[in-house]
């Protein structure tokens, strides 16, 4: 633990595996990753009434796991890969019936319509990305979305950049299959 801190510290490596020099606390962590956490999760289909708790259980589990990290990989990469497996029990926990329709705290909300078409574009988005395979998702959320590179991905996920690649086409021809079913629905409705 660092001094004055009730938190212990973590050692963070960027990408290219040089740790810097001074160790990340778990509070810090929080503080720094807790919206990106949250996205990862909403992405990955967890409802969102039971995000707050998934998150929290993201950074319990990385405070009990510290001793683990070795900084071979980002934080925000290890704490990626706690986020998929949270997701996966969260999910499986949830009830079968989700309402989207109350989506992540807008700060301001100007316009009332504007919020509106802002809400369903994301229900739509969270459906969409819920009937991609969970493989290719996570490759679809981490290149498209969070805009990480192939070899990072590869990076982050242990796995060939061919195999990134491959992943993400397939993802990217599901997803614009979905867009068009919800397009043919008229579920789909741009600003």
């Amino acid at each position: 633990m660092s001094a004055g801190s009730p938190f212990p510290s973590v050692v963070s490596s960027e990408p290219g595996g040089s740790p810097p020099e001074d160790p990340v606390s778990i509070q810090q962590a929080y503080e720094q990753h807790f919206e990106f956490v949250w996205r990862s999760l909403r992405r990955l289909g967890v409802p969102e009434g039971m995000a707050e708790d998934a998150v929290q259980e993201v950074f319990l589990v990385a405070h009990r796991r510290l001793s683990e990290f070795r900084g071979n990989s980002s934080l925000r990469t290890w704490l990626f890969a706690i986020a998929v497996r949270i997701a996966r029990k969260t999910r499986a926990a949830a009830p079968l019936e989700c309402d989207h329709a109350d989506e992540e705290p807008v700060e301001s909300a100007p316009d009332p319509d504007e919020s509106l078409v802002m809400a369903q574009a994301r229900e739509t988005l969270h459906a969409i990305l819920s009937e991609l395979a969970e493989s290719r998702r996570i490759v679809f959320i981490l290149v498209e979305l969070e805009e990480l590179s192939a070899p990072e991905v590869a990076g982050m996920l242990d796995c060939p950049v061919n195999t990134v690649y491959s992943r993400l086409r397939l993802a990217r021809q599901d997803f614009n299959a979905s867009v068009a079913r919800y397009r043919a629905r008229g579920r789909w409705r741009c600003p």
